[in-house]
């Protein structure tokens, strides 16, 4: 009699546990693009940020592009890491993927006398500033009406900072308007990582500049952790690496 009555009482629970915005179980809504634009221009930093991005926007029926420009990204290789890893997704989804030029020399210009400044201040407005500054005008050039951008699904940026570099980088031209969607609200955010296990993508330690990478390892060596290896650690891997390790 108890076996019988436990049984039910546990599929309640679970049913209680399961996360109604994961991503197996989440009902996405049909976003309302800026001016009822049929397509978009996303401009990405990586996978993980953009994965979730990305399918919102899919799952709307709206087209898109994406747009990879970032030449705050050091060194080469993380870039091509990042990038590759980028791409690998889109071509999966068989969305367009534009791989915009890596002019690292004309972002240090534009950073100079900023090298000291903390992340979330001065050098990553500019920084942000000269990203969505050509993604306006790849937009103006090539008919898109709207741009947005996956930086703002991190926790670890300020949304307002981003948004007024968006808006500023758009006002430029009178035919593109920057899409201020808050794409972590609703679960954003944590299916933004529960996609990025179930794609196994590449989970890099720093936001990608050489001052972010310089201020990381300073924060690790002053709390006795490791300094940053690039290339090696993967969303979802950890407990494959955890299982080997009792293996041996």
């Amino acid at each position: 009699m108890q076996k019988m009555i436990l049984i039910p009482i546990f599929r309640i629970i679970c049913a209680l546990m399961t996360n109604p915005l994961s991503i197996d179980n989440y009902q996405r809504p049909r976003l309302d693009v800026p001016d009822n634009a049929c397509k978009v221009l996303l401009h990405s930093c990586c996978a993980p940020c953009s994965g979730e991005v990305i399918e919102a926007i899919q799952a709307s029926g709206v087209e898109q592009t994406v747009f990879f420009y970032n030449p705050n990204i050091h060194p080469i290789k993380e870039y091509e890491i990042r990038k590759d890893e980028n791409k690998r997704f889109c071509d999966k989804l068989n969305i367009p993927f534009i791989d915009a030029d890596y002019d690292m020399d004309n972002w240090f210009e534009r950073v100079k006398g900023l090298e000291n400044e903390p992340e979330r201040g001065e050098r990553c407005t500019v920084c942000f500033d000269m990203r969505f500054e050509r993604t306006a005008l790849f937009a103006h050039e090539n008919n898109f009406s709207v741009i947005s951008s996956s930086l703002g699904i991190s926790r670890w940026k300020d949304m307002n900072q981003i948004n007024g570099c968006g808006e500023r980088a758009a006002d430029r031209y009178e035919d593109v308007t920057y899409w201020t969607y808050n794409w972590r609200k609703m679960g954003g955010a944590p299916r933004m990582v529960e996609l990025s296990k179930k794609e196994n993508f590449y989970q890099q330690e720093y936001c990608g500049c050489v001052y972010s990478l310089r201020d990381t390892n300073h924060w690790r060596m002053q709390h006795n952790r490791p300094r940053i290896k690039r290339g090696v650690k993967f969303y979802g891997l950890e407990q494959q690496e955890i299982d080997i390790k009792n293996v041996e």
